[in-house]
């Protein structure tokens, strides 16, 4: 099982004027719900980790989980509503993000309910859900449980910088650091990476954060395709042409079909990932790459399934 943590909230898209207002179309996200439920329908078994509110949003929230196959045991159900994101999509069909949450249910969870994690092969992390409270201080914890208890565990993070949720840096800075240590398998996009360390060689980077541990840097570039880093050299894939609707979850679709990937290899453990060849990784993020697309050419965070891509290389 692949064990997911963060938060679970509503897409809430622009869906033009009414005679009295404006229209919106709610649609269940999060980066790591998305990965979750990506995961789910890549064939692979997953768990959620994370606080859910009472509401109806959260109840659809819920059963969209359940319907999709992802284990909810974990799940911490609380008395508090369902954070927005509100989306607004330039005319390339990039998204821009606004969010509503302070004080909202993905945030309450607390280290009394790590009791709820089970045991897993492989643990994701990512998001705000990292650096907003208490949350954050509860995710941040079970991560260093896993290094000390569990290392045999693969612990991936998507960073996914969210700076109209957290707009201090040095926070971002801080967390990262704080990850690197209990982290193996690591993904950035160049937005996330701009806004870390504008004007950075990413190599320089990388080896950087390898030192601390990290087996695997990834670094996504949109339609520059996607960059990843190893011990022995970098590897690079090209984007997959598609046609672009818009680019909601692609970057989750990435990590959970990279993750999908990986077990399908019997690569779904620390000490796999740490012995991967740049070779051995290609087919692997080429595979991501391809889910992206598809993902990319459907609204919202639509991510595939398994019959949807071909066997891997």
């Amino acid at each position: 099982m692949i064990v997911v943590s963060g938060e679970a909230l509503m897409d809430v898209f622009d869906a033009g004027p009414t005679a009295t207002g404006q229209r919106l179309d709610a649609r269940i996200g999060g980066s790591p719900l998305n990965v979750a439920i990506g995961l789910a329908r890549l064939g692979q078994p997953v768990g959620f980790f994370g606080a859910i509110g009472r509401g109806f949003l959260g109840e659809r929230l819920l059963q969209a989980l359940q319907q999709e196959g992802v284990d909810t045991t974990a799940v911490s159900r609380v008395a508090a509503p369902t954070t927005l994101g509100l989306v607004g999509l330039s005319a390339q069909g990039v998204a821009d993000y606004a969010f509503y949450g302070e004080g909202a249910a993905d945030r309450q969870l607390h280290p009394a309910d790590l009791a709820r994690v089970p045991a897993a092969a492989a643990y994701h992390f990512g998001s705000y859900a990292m650096v907003v409270e208490p949350v954050g201080g509860t995710l941040r914890t079970l991560a260093r449980q896993l290094r000390q208890q569990r290392p045999e565990a693969l612990v991936s993070y998507d960073v996914n910088v969210r700076t109209n949720v957290e707009p201090d840096i040095a926070r971002w800075h801080a967390v990262l650091a704080d990850m690197l240590p209990c982290t193996h398998l690591l993904k950035l996009s160049d937005e996330d990476l701009h806004h870390l360390h504008p004007g950075a060689d990413p190599a320089a980077l990388a080896q950087q954060w390898q030192a601390h541990g990290v087996a695997l840097v990834v670094l996504t570039r949109g339609a520059a395709g996607a960059t990843a880093y190893t011990a022995a050299g970098p590897v690079h894939v090209a984007p997959v042409a598609t046609a672009l609707v818009d680019t909601v979850g692609a970057g989750d679709t990435f990590h959970a079909a990279l993750l999908a990937a990986l077990a399908e290899r019997g690569a779904l453990s620390a000490a796999a990932v740490a012995a991967l060849r740049p070779e051995d990784w290609h087919p692997l993020l080429q595979f991501a790459a391809q889910a992206a697309a598809l993902t990319c050419s459907r609204r919202g965070a639509d991510l595939p399934r398994r019959e949807e891509l071909p066997a891997l290389a």
